[in-house]
């Protein structure tokens, strides 16, 4: 019975606190939620502790959830688990100064011949090496889809700081991807 609800039939019996909706909840997305929040985070264990915050976050504000069609409740927790890894960014890592782009050397950009070379998971791998900030903007502009407006906006710095470290974040990006093909050849 379960399995086979829509979002929004799904979400008004989680409202309910019906724990088996609830639990089919979690099981439809807390892999997705997981594979995001992994994407925030510097280890396995801070992603799944993302995902458990998250989706007690979900479970909690479900009540106050509205429906807009299909993909409006994925949306929806994708969001509250975006925002659960910022904050968790903020309180511990993330320290934000003026900065302004300095690309130093003029790297050439990897063709699309060489990026379908590398594995996805190497892909990820140097994300994850990003430093903090810059990993977080970069999820959040390339990943996720925000504008440097929406991004200045959640984590309190200008639009022009979100712009310089997503720079910075592709020069260092370019140059892991450069470094690999270069020592894959």
């Amino acid at each position: 019975m379960y399995r086979g609800l829509d979002e929004q039939g799904l979400a008004r019996l989680c409202s309910k606190n019906d724990r088996r909706a609830q639990e089919e909840l979690y099981i439809r997305y807390a892999g997705r939620i997981f594979t995001l929040c992994l994407r925030y985070s510097d280890s396995r264990d801070e992603a799944q502790d993302l995902v458990h915050d998250s989706m007690l976050k979900v479970l909690e504000g479900i009540p106050s959830f509205t429906y807009r069609g299909s993909g409006s409740l994925y949306a929806w927790i994708c969001r509250i688990a975006i925002n659960t890894a910022l904050a968790n960014i903020s309180r511990y890592k993330l320290h934000f100064s003026r900065l302004t782009a300095s690309a130093s050397e003029d790297l050439p950009d990897p063709t699309d011949e060489e990026l379908a070379g590398i594995p996805q998971e190497k892909l990820l791998e140097f994300i994850s090496r990003l430093p903090d900030t810059q990993r977080a903007i970069f999820n959040l502009f390339c990943m996720d889809g925000y504008s440097h407006k929406e991004i200045a906006d959640m984590l309190g710095i200008s639009e022009r700081g979100s712009t310089s470290m997503l720079v910075k974040a592709k020069h260092t990006l370019r140059k892991q991807i450069n470094n690999y093909i270069k020592n894959s050849e």
